[in-house]
C-alpha cells in the first residue's frame, strides 16, 4: 500500500515572522501532525510582507494556496482539527492568499517571488523565472544593459534616488584595469525592512542583479556590504552565496557564459553613517567610517580607487525584471518622474504592517487607511513620517499626497527608503523632533562641522523647547542651523536631518506657542 504523499505547508522562517513565533509553530505542526499520523512537509519560505498576519501559514488545496493567520503554536491543535491540510475552515482562514485584497492590489514586481518557495531552492528560483534578466543580459553589449536600465527609468531606492542608468554610465565610460560593484546593505533606517526581507526571501534575484550590474559596466568582483544586526540576513545570504557559485550563477562562468562575476559578504559593525555610500566604502576597505570629499564620485574613483557601483539591495534587485521584461514594461508603472514601484515598509502606530508594492502614485491616505487599516490605537492620526529618522513628519491635512518624488519635494520632504511610520494623535511631536536630531548627533561621523557641531547645538536648543524655556530668539536660532546644516553638510546625514524639525516647526505651530518672547 503506497503510503500518502506528504502535504506542503509553507511557513515564513523571515526574521519577523520568526520574531512573532513561526519556529515554535513549526514545531507545534510537526509534533501534531505526527501525532494524527498525517504525513507533512513543512516548506520554509522568505515572507509576503504580511507583518500583522505573521505568523502566516500557507497549505495547498484545490489548486491555490490558502492561508491562515496570525497563527500561534497554541491554534496548531485547533487547526490540524479543522483539516487545515485541506484548507479547512477556522477563524484564522484568510483564504486564498493572492486573491486578498491586502496582495492583489499590489503590484508585486521586486517581490514577486517572495514568499513562494524556500529562498535556498535554486532550482525553484530559475523554474520561477529567475534567471531570465541575467540570461538577457549575457546576451548583451555593456552599453545596451546600460541603455535598458536608463530607459526604464528606474532610481536608486536607497533615498537619494539618482538615475540607475546614469549612475551605470559613468562607471562604464571609465578606462580602468579593475571596476566593482557594491551593494549598499546597510539598511539602517527606522521603519525599514525590505532590505532585509529581500535577502532573505530572495537572495538570488539580488546575485543576479549584481552580475547583471557587473557584465553592464565590466566589473568582475562584487561586494555586499550588510549590517551586523541582520544574523537572519546573513545566514540566507552565506549559504546563497556558496549554491550560487556550485550551482553557476558566480564563478568563473556565469551561468555557462565565458563571462566572470563573484560576490563576497562583509559585515558593518552598526554604524548608520555607513548607509551613505562613501562612508561604506571607507568601512569596506577597512578604514573607520567617514564621508568622503566629492568629487571625485565613487563612479570614477570609489573601492580602492577602482570606478565602483554602489547601489542598495532593492536597486540591484529590481534589475533582473527590468531586463527579463523589457525597460518599458517597467517604465510604464508609476507616474512623471517617479517610474516602477516602490516597496513601501509600513509601520507604527498602524493596525496592519508590513511590505506594500505599489506604482508610484498612491497618496498616503490610501497606503496609511486602506492598506494599513488606521491607527491600531483607533485615535485619529496625527503625524506619518516618510523617508526614515530624517524624513519629515506629515500632518493629517497631507495624508492625500501622492507618493512620488516629485510630490514629496514639493511639500519639503522626501520618499527616502520608503518607510512609513504612523503616529496617533497623542504623539508628543516636539519629543519627536528632538529625537531625530539627537540621532543625527549621535550617528554623525564628525567631519564636517555643520553636521558635527549644528546637530548639537539644534539638540540642546529643541531640548529647551520642549521643557517650555526657549525664547523666540533660540527659535531662530534654531531656523538657522537648520538652514545651515541643510546647506552646509558633506553627506546627506547632516543635510537631511533638519527636514523632521523643519517639518514641526511648520506643521504643528501649535506647538511654538512655549517659546517665550
Amino acid at each position: 500500500m503506497n503510503a500518502r504523499p506528504a502535504a506542503p505547508v509553507y511557513l515564513s522562517k523571515d526574521a519577523s515572522a520568526c520574531a512573532l513565533g513561526a519556529n515554535e509553530v513549526a514545531q507545534a505542526l510537526a509534533a501534531g501532525a505526527a501525532a494524527r499520523g498525517l504525513p507533512l512537509r513543512i516548506v520554509r519560505t522568505g515572507s509576503r510582507g504580511l507583518v500583522w498576519a505573521e505568523p502566516l501559514l500557507e497549505v495547498e488545496a484545490g489548486g491555490e494556496r490558502i492561508a491562515y493567520g496570525p497563527v500561534a503554536a497554541a491554534d496548531v491543535d485547533g487547526l490540524l482539527a479543522a483539516g487545515v491540510l485541506q484548507g479547512g475552515a477556522h477563524a484564522l482562514r484568510l483564504g486564498p492568499i493572492a486573491a486578498h485584497p491586502w496582495l492583489a492590489r499590489q503590484e508585486r514586481l521586486t517581490f514577486a517571488r517572495s514568499g513562494l518557495a524556500d529562498p535556498l531552492d535554486y532550482d525553484a528560483w530559475r523554474a520561477a523565472g529567475g534567471s531570465e534578466g541575467l540570461e538577457r543580459a549575457l546576451d548583451m553589449q555593456a552599453a545596451a544593459i546600460v541603455q535598458a536600465v536608463a530607459d526604464s527609468g528606474l532610481r536608486g531606492r536607497g533615498g537619494a534616488a539618482f538615475p540607475v542608468g546614469r549612475k551605470w554610465h559613468t562607471v562604464l565610460a571609465q578606462e580602468a584595469a579593475e571596476k566593482f560593484i557594491v551593494c549598499n546593505a546597510d539598511e539602517g533606517d527606522s521603519g525599514t525592512f525590505s532590505d532585509r526581507m529581500l535577502m532573505e526571501g530572495d537572495p538570488f534575484t539580488l546575485l543576479a542583479g549584481m552580475a547583471i550590474a557587473g557584465l553592464a559596466v565590466g566589473a568582475a568582483q562584487g561586494y555586499i556590504y550588510l549590517r551586523i544586526e541582520y544574523p537572519h540576513a546573513r545566514r540566507v545570504l552565506e549559504a546563497a552565496i556558496a549554491i550560487a557559485r556550485a550551482r553557476g550563477l558566480l564563478g568563473e562562468r556565469v551561468l555557462g557564459s565565458g563571462r566572470r562575476f563573484d560576490v563576497e559578504l562583509r559585515l558593518g559593525a552598526g554604524a548608520y553613517i555607513c548607509g551613505e555610500e562613501t562612508s561604506l566604502l571607507e568601512s569596506l576597505e577597512g578604514r573607520r567610517a567617514e564621508v568622503r570629499y566629492r568629487p571625485p564620485l565613487p563612479a570614477v574613483k570609489g573601492l580602492w580607487g577602482c570606478p565602483t557601483v554602489v547601489n542598495n539591495v532593492i536597486t540591484l534587485a529590481t534589475v533582473p525584471l527590468v531586463l527579463a521584461r523589457g525597460p518599458a514594461f517597467y517604465r510604464d508603472f508609476g507616474s512623471g518622474d517617479s517610474r516602477g514601484t516602490l516597496p513601501l515598509q509600513l509601520g507604527g502606530n498602524v493596525r496592519r504592517g508590513g511590505l506594500v508594492e505599489k506604482a508610484f502614485g498612491l497618496t498616503l491616505r490610501e497606503l496609511v487607511e486602506d492598506f494599513g487599516g488606521g491607527t491600531l490605537s483607533g485615535r485619529p492620526v496625527r503625524a506619518v513620517q516618510v523617508g526614515g529618522p530624517l524624513g519629515a513628519y506629515l500632518t493629517a491635512a497631507q495624508l492625500d499626497t501622492p507618493l512620488t518624488y516629485e510630490a514629496l519635494a514639493g511639500i519639503g520632504a522626501m520618499l527616502g527608503h520608503g518607510g512609513v511610520v504612523v503616529f496617533d494623535d497623542g504623539a508628543d511631536m516636539l519629543a519627536q523632533a528632538r529625537f531625530a536630531m539627537e540621532f543625527c548627533a549621535h550617528e554623525s561621523c564628525g567631519k564636517c562641522t555643520p553636521c558635527r557641531v549644528g546637530s548639537t547645538r539644534a539638540a540642546e536648543l529643541l531640548q529647551r523647547l520642549c521643557e517650555g524655556r526657549a525664547t523666540a530668539a533660540e527659535l531662530a536660532q534654531l531656523e538657522g542651523l537648520c538652514e545651515t546644516m541643510a546647506g552646509g553638510s558633506l553627506c546627506g546625514l547632516g543635510g537631511m536631518a533638519p527636514y523632521p524639525v523643519r517639518s514641526i516647526l511648520r506643521g504643528f505651530p501649535e506647538l511654538l506657542g512655549q517659546a517665550r518672547p
